[in-house]
Protein backbone atom coordinates (compact mmCIF):
# COMPACT_ATOMS: atom_id res chain seq x y z
CA UNK A 1 0.00 0.00 0.00
CA UNK A 2 2.53 2.58 -1.46
CA UNK A 3 2.31 5.98 -0.08
CA UNK A 4 -0.92 5.51 1.90
CA UNK A 5 -1.31 6.60 4.73
CA UNK A 6 -4.34 5.45 7.78
CA UNK A 7 -5.43 6.91 10.61
CA UNK A 8 -7.48 5.03 13.22
CA UNK A 9 -8.77 7.76 16.04
CA UNK A 10 -11.39 6.79 18.34
CA UNK A 11 -13.09 6.94 21.86
CA UNK A 12 -10.78 5.53 24.33
CA UNK A 13 -11.27 1.66 25.34
CA UNK A 14 -12.98 1.55 21.68
CA UNK A 15 -10.63 -0.87 20.63
CA UNK A 16 -8.68 0.66 18.45
CA UNK A 17 -5.66 -0.78 19.54
CA UNK A 18 -7.04 -4.20 18.84
CA UNK A 19 -8.17 -3.22 15.44
CA UNK A 20 -4.97 -1.80 14.37
CA UNK A 21 -2.29 -4.73 15.21
CA UNK A 22 -5.00 -7.12 13.05
CA UNK A 23 -4.90 -4.43 10.20
CA UNK A 24 -1.19 -3.97 10.46
CA UNK A 25 -0.57 -7.81 9.74
CA UNK A 26 -2.62 -7.82 6.62
CA UNK A 27 -1.55 -4.82 4.67
CA UNK A 28 2.27 -5.36 6.41
CA UNK A 29 2.43 -2.15 8.54
CA UNK A 30 3.30 -0.59 11.50
CA UNK A 31 1.68 1.13 14.28
CA UNK A 32 2.47 4.77 15.10
CA UNK A 33 0.93 6.25 18.24
CA UNK A 34 -1.56 9.31 18.55
CA UNK A 35 -2.28 8.96 22.37
CA UNK A 36 -0.69 12.19 24.24
CA UNK A 37 -1.00 9.96 27.64
CA UNK A 38 1.05 7.09 25.87
CA UNK A 39 3.91 8.79 25.26
CA UNK A 40 4.83 8.74 28.93
CA UNK A 41 7.49 6.20 29.81
CA UNK A 42 6.09 6.49 33.03
CA UNK A 43 2.83 5.22 33.15
CA UNK A 44 2.41 1.91 30.87
CA UNK A 45 -0.86 0.69 32.73
CA UNK A 46 -2.73 3.67 33.48
CA UNK A 47 -2.35 5.06 30.26
CA UNK A 48 -3.50 1.46 28.57
CA UNK A 49 -0.42 1.21 26.49
CA UNK A 50 -0.82 -1.51 23.93
CA UNK A 51 0.86 -4.99 26.06
CA UNK A 52 3.61 -7.37 24.82
CA UNK A 53 0.98 -9.60 23.10
CA UNK A 54 0.05 -6.77 20.78
CA UNK A 55 3.20 -5.54 20.20
CA UNK A 56 4.76 -8.87 19.81
CA UNK A 57 4.41 -9.64 15.65
CA UNK A 58 3.86 -6.08 14.79
CA UNK A 59 6.07 -3.20 15.55
CA UNK A 60 4.42 0.18 17.39
CA UNK A 61 6.70 3.32 17.53
CA UNK A 62 6.42 6.53 19.81
CA UNK A 63 4.94 4.86 22.67
CA UNK A 64 6.29 5.45 26.23
CA UNK A 65 9.21 7.61 24.73
CA UNK A 66 9.51 10.53 27.13
CA UNK A 67 9.62 11.08 30.85
CA UNK A 68 6.43 12.59 32.94
CA UNK A 69 8.98 15.51 33.99
CA UNK A 70 9.31 16.52 30.12
CA UNK A 71 7.04 19.10 28.45
CA UNK A 72 5.62 16.97 25.24
CA UNK A 73 3.86 19.09 22.86
CA UNK A 74 1.77 18.52 19.25
CA UNK A 75 4.61 20.04 17.45
CA UNK A 76 7.35 17.61 19.34
CA UNK A 77 5.10 14.50 18.16
CA UNK A 78 4.39 15.80 15.13
CA UNK A 79 7.67 16.26 13.84
CA UNK A 80 8.62 12.31 15.09
CA UNK A 81 6.18 11.06 13.20
CA UNK A 82 6.81 12.82 9.72
CA UNK A 83 10.23 11.13 10.19
CA UNK A 84 9.18 7.90 11.64
CA UNK A 85 6.09 7.93 8.44
CA UNK A 86 9.41 8.60 5.95
CA UNK A 87 11.10 5.65 7.37
CA UNK A 88 8.16 3.21 7.48
CA UNK A 89 7.45 4.42 3.59
CA UNK A 90 10.99 3.87 2.54
CA UNK A 91 11.03 0.11 4.09
CA UNK A 92 7.60 -0.57 2.66
CA UNK A 93 5.81 -0.72 5.19
CA UNK A 94 2.34 1.06 5.65
CA UNK A 95 1.84 3.84 8.75
CA UNK A 96 -1.05 2.86 10.56
CA UNK A 97 -1.61 6.37 13.07
CA UNK A 98 -3.29 4.91 15.99
CA UNK A 99 -4.89 7.14 19.36
CA UNK A 100 -7.39 9.37 20.56
CA UNK A 101 -5.80 12.45 21.03
CA UNK A 102 -7.69 15.18 18.67
CA UNK A 103 -5.12 17.52 18.16
CA UNK A 104 -2.82 14.85 17.15
CA UNK A 105 -4.55 13.83 14.28
CA UNK A 106 -5.28 17.51 13.61
CA UNK A 107 -1.85 18.35 13.42
CA UNK A 108 -1.81 15.33 10.59
CA UNK A 109 -4.95 16.38 8.46
CA UNK A 110 -4.62 20.17 8.58
CA UNK A 111 -1.18 21.02 9.47
CA UNK A 112 0.02 22.49 12.33
CA UNK A 113 1.51 26.41 12.78
CA UNK A 114 5.42 27.70 12.32
CA UNK A 115 5.35 29.49 15.59
CA UNK A 116 9.22 30.41 16.44
CA UNK A 117 10.85 28.14 19.30
CA UNK A 118 10.18 30.41 22.12
CA UNK A 119 12.86 31.18 25.03
CA UNK A 120 12.70 28.21 27.79
CA UNK A 121 13.12 31.07 30.34
CA UNK A 122 10.35 33.30 29.01
CA UNK A 123 7.73 30.20 28.86
CA UNK A 124 8.74 29.79 32.27
CA UNK A 125 8.10 33.24 33.15
CA UNK A 126 4.78 32.61 32.04
CA UNK A 127 3.70 29.60 33.81
CA UNK A 128 5.00 31.47 36.70
CA UNK A 129 2.58 34.38 36.02
CA UNK A 130 0.00 31.97 35.85
CA UNK A 131 0.82 30.45 38.90
CA UNK A 132 0.83 33.91 40.57
CA UNK A 133 -2.52 35.22 39.16
CA UNK A 134 -4.40 31.82 38.89
CA UNK A 135 -6.30 30.45 36.28
CA UNK A 136 -8.83 33.11 36.31
CA UNK A 137 -7.22 36.22 36.40
CA UNK A 138 -4.49 34.98 34.45
CA UNK A 139 -7.33 33.60 31.69
CA UNK A 140 -8.78 37.33 31.92
CA UNK A 141 -5.23 38.94 31.23
CA UNK A 142 -5.36 36.51 28.51
CA UNK A 143 -8.60 37.75 26.79
CA UNK A 144 -7.42 41.24 26.83
CA UNK A 145 -4.06 40.94 24.63
CA UNK A 146 -5.64 38.17 22.22
CA UNK A 147 -9.30 39.08 22.25
CA UNK A 148 -9.58 35.52 19.57
CA UNK A 149 -8.89 33.38 22.90
CA UNK A 150 -12.40 34.25 24.67
CA UNK A 151 -14.38 32.24 21.84
CA UNK A 152 -11.72 29.38 21.22
CA UNK A 153 -10.38 28.36 24.82
CA UNK A 154 -11.84 27.64 27.60
CA UNK A 155 -10.90 29.57 30.99
CA UNK A 156 -10.50 25.70 32.27
CA UNK A 157 -8.43 24.90 30.01
CA UNK A 158 -4.47 25.71 31.48
CA UNK A 159 -2.49 24.29 29.17
CA UNK A 160 -3.75 25.97 26.30
CA UNK A 161 -4.52 29.48 27.95
CA UNK A 162 -0.63 29.35 28.97
CA UNK A 163 0.61 28.20 25.45
CA UNK A 164 -1.61 31.25 24.00
CA UNK A 165 -0.79 33.66 26.07
CA UNK A 166 3.23 33.09 25.61
CA UNK A 167 2.83 33.12 21.73
CA UNK A 168 1.07 36.53 22.09
CA UNK A 169 3.70 37.87 23.88
CA UNK A 170 6.30 36.64 22.58
CA UNK A 171 5.53 36.86 18.69
CA UNK A 172 3.10 39.65 19.05
CA UNK A 173 0.71 37.78 16.81
CA UNK A 174 -2.36 35.62 17.88
CA UNK A 175 -2.13 31.69 18.34
CA UNK A 176 -4.77 31.52 15.84
CA UNK A 177 -3.51 34.12 13.38
CA UNK A 178 -0.29 31.54 13.33
CA UNK A 179 -2.92 28.83 12.75
CA UNK A 180 -3.90 30.26 9.47
CA UNK A 181 -1.13 30.05 7.74
CA UNK A 182 -0.58 25.78 8.27
CA UNK A 183 -0.94 23.15 5.84
CA UNK A 184 -0.66 19.60 6.12
CA UNK A 185 3.33 18.10 5.60
CA UNK A 186 1.22 15.03 4.92
CA UNK A 187 -0.26 16.38 1.79
CA UNK A 188 1.19 13.77 -0.61
CA UNK A 189 -0.09 10.77 1.40
CA UNK A 190 -3.23 8.95 0.38
CA UNK A 191 -4.79 9.37 3.98
CA UNK A 192 -7.36 7.37 4.77
CA UNK A 193 -9.79 8.75 7.75
CA UNK A 194 -11.00 6.14 10.37
CA UNK A 195 -12.87 7.07 13.57
CA UNK A 196 -14.39 4.24 15.69
CA UNK A 197 -18.27 5.01 16.71
CA UNK A 198 -19.09 2.49 19.09
CA UNK A 199 -22.18 2.43 20.84
CA UNK A 200 -22.74 4.20 24.55
CA UNK A 201 -23.41 1.72 26.27
CA UNK A 202 -20.82 -1.12 25.20
CA UNK A 203 -18.64 1.85 25.53
CA UNK A 204 -19.80 2.50 29.01
CA UNK A 205 -19.02 -1.43 29.57
CA UNK A 206 -15.71 -1.32 28.20
CA UNK A 207 -14.72 1.75 30.61
CA UNK A 208 -15.95 0.04 33.21
CA UNK A 209 -13.72 -3.17 32.65
CA UNK A 210 -10.92 -1.73 31.68
CA UNK A 211 -10.58 0.47 34.47
CA UNK A 212 -10.99 -2.98 36.78
CA UNK A 213 -8.19 -4.21 35.11
CA UNK A 214 -6.05 -0.92 35.28
CA UNK A 215 -6.52 -1.29 39.56
CA UNK A 216 -5.59 -5.16 39.16
CA UNK A 217 -2.33 -4.85 37.22
CA UNK A 218 0.34 -2.65 39.06
CA UNK A 219 -1.26 0.78 38.47
CA UNK A 220 -0.97 2.04 42.03
CA UNK A 221 3.02 1.09 41.70
CA UNK A 222 3.03 3.44 38.70
CA UNK A 223 1.38 6.03 40.39
CA UNK A 224 3.42 5.84 43.83
CA UNK A 225 6.04 6.31 41.67
CA UNK A 226 4.57 9.44 40.19
CA UNK A 227 4.02 10.79 43.47
CA UNK A 228 7.30 10.96 44.98
CA UNK A 229 8.91 13.02 41.72
CA UNK A 230 7.11 16.12 42.92
CA UNK A 231 6.72 17.16 39.66
CA UNK A 232 5.14 20.69 38.15
CA UNK A 233 1.53 20.78 38.52
CA UNK A 234 1.31 22.38 34.95
CA UNK A 235 3.02 19.58 33.00
CA UNK A 236 0.46 17.37 31.09
CA UNK A 237 1.51 14.35 32.84
CA UNK A 238 -0.86 15.49 35.59
CA UNK A 239 -3.75 15.37 33.43
CA UNK A 240 -3.74 11.42 33.23
CA UNK A 241 -6.84 10.14 34.35
CA UNK A 242 -6.58 8.24 37.76
CA UNK A 243 -3.38 9.95 39.28
CA UNK A 244 -5.55 11.90 41.71
CA UNK A 245 -7.99 9.28 42.57
CA UNK A 246 -5.21 6.26 42.84
CA UNK A 247 -3.14 8.90 45.23
CA UNK A 248 -6.19 9.97 47.18
CA UNK A 249 -6.88 6.15 47.79
CA UNK A 250 -2.72 6.01 48.65
CA UNK A 251 -2.99 8.62 51.02
CA UNK A 252 -6.28 7.48 52.55
CA UNK A 253 -8.87 9.81 51.69
CA UNK A 254 -10.94 7.82 49.59
CA UNK A 255 -11.87 3.80 49.18
CA UNK A 256 -10.84 1.81 46.35
CA UNK A 257 -14.40 1.37 45.17
CA UNK A 258 -14.71 5.39 45.42
CA UNK A 259 -11.54 5.64 43.17
CA UNK A 260 -12.79 3.16 40.99
CA UNK A 261 -16.04 4.89 40.45
CA UNK A 262 -13.84 8.86 40.22
CA UNK A 263 -11.70 7.33 37.53
CA UNK A 264 -14.77 5.35 35.38
CA UNK A 265 -16.79 8.81 35.63
CA UNK A 266 -13.69 10.82 34.73
CA UNK A 267 -12.82 8.11 31.71
CA UNK A 268 -16.72 8.72 30.45
CA UNK A 269 -16.28 12.16 30.17
CA UNK A 270 -12.82 12.35 28.67
CA UNK A 271 -14.44 9.66 25.67
CA UNK A 272 -17.50 11.70 25.62
CA UNK A 273 -15.69 14.72 24.55
CA UNK A 274 -13.50 12.69 22.21
CA UNK A 275 -16.81 12.09 20.24
CA UNK A 276 -17.70 15.85 20.52
CA UNK A 277 -14.66 16.23 19.01
CA UNK A 278 -15.35 13.86 16.42
CA UNK A 279 -18.40 15.19 15.20
CA UNK A 280 -16.48 18.50 15.01
CA UNK A 281 -13.45 18.19 13.45
CA UNK A 282 -13.57 14.98 12.08
CA UNK A 283 -16.98 15.45 9.72
CA UNK A 284 -15.39 14.07 6.13
CA UNK A 285 -14.35 10.12 8.36
CA UNK A 286 -15.29 7.05 8.06
CA UNK A 287 -17.29 6.19 10.83
CA UNK A 288 -17.31 2.89 11.49
CA UNK A 289 -18.01 -0.15 14.44
CA UNK A 290 -19.02 -3.80 14.80
CA UNK A 291 -18.60 -5.50 17.78
CA UNK A 292 -17.48 -8.65 15.68
CA UNK A 293 -13.79 -7.75 15.23
CA UNK A 294 -13.44 -9.28 12.09
CA UNK A 295 -16.73 -7.65 10.00
CA UNK A 296 -15.33 -4.23 11.81
CA UNK A 297 -11.84 -5.33 9.79
CA UNK A 298 -13.48 -5.80 6.84
CA UNK A 299 -14.98 -2.87 6.69
CA UNK A 300 -11.96 -1.08 7.17
CA UNK A 301 -10.36 -3.05 4.46
CA UNK A 302 -13.00 -1.66 2.39
CA UNK A 303 -11.95 1.69 3.41
CA UNK A 304 -8.55 1.71 2.58
CA UNK A 305 -8.46 -0.80 -0.71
Amino acid sequence: MQNKLILIAGPTASGKSKLAVNLASKINGEIINADSMQVYKDFSILTSRPNQKEKKNIKHHLYGIISVKEEFSVGSWIKLVKKKVEDLQKRGKTPIIVGGTGLYFNAVVKGISKIPLINKNFRQNIRLLQKKLGQREFYKRLIKIDPKCKERILLSDTQRAIRAYEVKMYTKKSIFEWAAYTKSDFLHYDVRKIFLQIPREELLKKIDTRTGRMLEKGSMNEVRKFMKLNIDKNLSSNKIIGIKEISDFCSGTISLKEARNLINIKTRQYAKRQNTWSRGHMVNWHKLYSKDLSILLKKVLKVIS
